[in-house]
């Protein structure tokens, strides 16, 4: 087990002024290096032979560093280890980073410091114990009904079950009752889609009827200097191949019968009305509270609440709208919409503007900002306090 107190002693012998900021070749590794080299960092990339070309040729100018490997969970090699402490590294996960590595790998054979609580990427294993659902709960959060086998299923719910092939997606299907769930489900195992054995895991939980709204959040280790958590903006998924189904007539659905995987492709920026925004501000700081009783230091770094907004079904009246929360992004969630999208970021560009101008960076426009998870780590990196920002 890799201790805090191990960890630490690694960065305490970092260069401060020779940081290079790390991420694994997938899911969010262009936010990472674009952000990273806006604030002067060095970068590496570990990358899988035969899906490098992106960051080792099309984006070759955002990675000082790039390292190609047979596999991803050759990150655990000692050389490869080695190079990436000799290089002075933080690493930032994304959920690329847990699937392919594994959290158990990683809060055990992982040596290289991580920006963020490294003891938290297990959360989103969702058949584990004290995971992102028990910690909702905890909180006290509004969250879809959740049913423990198909014969409880009294309402529309969304299944959702591991892809067979594609272990980091996961197929989607409605159900109205237990007969349309078992019809549904075998279909898909017939089809090559799930396998039985995945579908013994899947969850099962009432589907919302309201517009989705992912809430990025800023999580900050150094509270003293930058408070809590500061809300960055909302996005929502494309998926493959719901959206070109729902590009469709009604009729065109129905002749077609297609099977919808949910498989996300892209991201796209949305926003809220102002009157509503404190729900999505009291979700975070629940969370949060909960995540440092339960996870100390509690959760830092970039993270998501993924939920919708609809109307809360014990108000009489019908008026009281609630957060449902669905799942947790405990990691970089991966929105490259967030950063030249979201007015939040524009607003707290101005927030930090006194402690960006107190780095020496005014070379940068406030609002070309795209991580403030940056912000932290050269602040602490500039103030010898990089020991309180990694695990």
């Amino acid at each position: 087990m890799m201790t805090k107190e191990a960890i630490r002693n690694i960065v305490s012998n970092y260069d401060r002024n020779g940081i290079t900021i790390g991420v694994l070749g997938s899911h969010s590794a262009e936010e990472v290096g674009v952000a990273a080299k806006i604030f002067g960092f060095k970068t590496v990339v570990i990358c899988e032979k035969g899906r490098e070309e992106l960051y080792t040729k099309h984006n070759k100018h955002l990675f000082d560093h790039r390292i190609v490997l047979e596999h991803f969970s050759d990150l655990l090699n000692n050389e490869v280890q080695k190079t990436l402490l000799d290089l002075n590294t933080i690493f930032l996960p994304n959920r690329s980073f847990t699937v392919y590595v594994g959290f158990q790998n990683i809060e055990e054979k992982f040596q290289v410091p991580i920006y963020g609580n490294r003891y938290m990427l297990k959360t989103e294993e969702r058949l584990l114990p004290k995971n992102q659902y028990w910690l909702l709960e905890e909180a006290k959060l509004r969250t879809p009904k959740r049913f423990s086998k198909p014969e409880e299923i009294d309402r529309l719910v969304l299944v959702k079950v591991r892809q067979k092939n594609k272990p980091l997606e996961r197929a989607f299907f409605t159900a109205k009752d237990p007969s349309q769930y078992w019809a549904k489900a075998i279909d898909l195992i017939s089809k090559g889609v799930i396998s039985e054995n995945d579908l013994k895991f899947s969850v099962i939980e009432e589907f919302v009827l309201g517009p989705r709204f992912n809430a990025n959040f800023q999580g900050w280790a150094l509270k003293d200097v930058f408070g809590d958590f500061d809300f960055l903006g909302f996005d929502d998924r494309r998926q493959v191949n719901l959206h070109g189904v729902l590009n469709l007539t009604a009729r065109e659905q129905l002749e077609l019968d297609p099977i919808i995987k949910n498989e996300e492709i892209g991201h796209f920026g949305v926003t809220m009305r102002e009157s509503q925004k404190h729900l999505i501000y009291q979700a975070a700081s629940k969370f949060l509270e909960i995540c440092r009783k339960f996870y100390p230091p509690g959760l830092f770094g970039s993270f998501a609440l993924q939920g919708a907004i609809s109307y809360d079904p014990t108000d009489s009246q019908g008026k009281a709208l609630e957060f449902f929360v669905f799942d947790v992004s405990p990691r970089i969630p991966g929105s490259p919409c967030v950063g030249p999208t979201s007015p939040e970021m524009r607003r707290l560009s101005l927030k930090f503007r006194d402690i960006l101008n107190n780095l020496n960076l005014g070379r940068l426009n406030f609002e070309s900002i795209l991580d403030f998870s940056m912000l932290e780590i050269l602040y602490a990196a500039s103030k010898d306090r990089l020991e309180e920002i990694i695990t």
